[in-house]
């Protein structure tokens, strides 16, 4: 699958796509069915498909100093897409100058004439252009005029509650990965490279494949039940802490996995590790033996709910 940037010019044989456009954060069940609508859309014209999304997030454009909050890297992007049937990731680069583009610029200049796409998909509540000025009616008129049809696909409602990002990252926050799970339709997942750690963990028969959590939303601190899904496609159930680690000092914020029966060298490889069940809030120990302890009780407790 290619991924695009928005500053580049974009190949002639995607000239004429038809383009899901939005942040896709997390790309839920709401996300699926505007991707599924630029898909359906795509094949029945015979159009190549591209999904736009935009890093960094206008939030974190707009309010820099907010807490993380990303629910998916851009390569966990790139995957799902390629998944839900796309052709191609376009990369819309959020600074000061997309910031201030018009809503007129946005949709004649960028979408039309630099990009040259043939139709727009979107969510209904989407808004676009300088102080968010452009919404679907209006990108419905300028597209018109720029020869790009405009289509508006209506949120995702269950028992009268949309699917939204927002109530993903509650829902982690809460400490509930399977509420998240439920809403994303797969498991909230965190991937990265494993890195070097302190290494405690290999001398009390507990090691870890530490990961760095980077932009990521922070679900609450804690111990859960995950799984790690390896590069060479193998599965592996495990238990991790999530947090600061209060028994130790100094406090360092990291995802540290360990999987069960086994014991290979990780470092350097790009893993992901999927959250599946809440098991307690961090602690601090008195002793080592009193956190191995511990630990033994969290590993039989996830080993039974992964089980099931």
């Amino acid at each position: 699958m290619m991924r695009l940037s928005s500053l580049d010019p974009m190949p002639p044989q995607l000239r004429g796509a038809v383009m899901a456009l939005g942040n896709f954060d997390g790309v839920h069940a709401g996300h699926q069915a505007v991707i599924g609508k630029a898909v359906e859309l795509g094949r029945a014209a015979g159009r190549p498909v591209i999904v736009a999304t935009f890093d960094p997030h206008p939030v974190r454009h707009f309010k820099p100093d907010a807490a993380p909050f990303r629910l998916t890297s851009l390569d966990q992007r790139q995957d799902l897409f390629a998944m839900l049937g796309a052709d191609a990731m376009l990369v819309f680069t959020f600074d000061a100058a997309l910031a201030q583009t018009s809503a007129e610029d946005f949709v004649g200049v960028l979408l039309a004439e630099r990009l040259g796409v043939s139709a727009v998909v979107t969510g209904s509540d989407f808004t676009f252009g300088n102080g968010k000025r452009g919404d679907v009616a209006m990108l419905a008129r300028l597209g018109a005029d720029s020869g790009i049809t405009a289509h508006a696909v209506s949120p995702v409602v269950e028992h009268g509650e949309v699917i939204s990002s927002s109530r993903i990252r509650d829902a982690l926050w809460a400490g509930d990965p399977q509420e998240a799970a439920r809403l994303m339709t797969r498991p909230f997942a965190i991937r990265g490279p494993v890195l070097h750690g302190d290494k405690v963990g290999r001398t009390i028969g507990y090691p870890t494949a530490n990961l760095d959590l980077g932009s990521y939303i922070r679900p609450k601190y804690g111990i859960y039940a995950v799984t790690g899904h390896l590069p060479d496609g193998r599965v592996l159930n495990g238990a991790a802490n999530l947090g600061i680690r209060p028994t130790f000092d100094p406090p360092k914020e990291l995802l540290e996995p360990y999987f069960f029966d086994f014991s290979e060298d990780l470092y350097g490889q790009e893993i992901e590790v999927a959250f599946h069940h809440f098991l307690r809030p961090e602690a601090k120990f008195d002793d080592l033996d009193d956190l191995t302890a511990q630990m033994e009780r969290d590993c039989a407790r996830a080993r039974e709910l992964l089980g099931a």
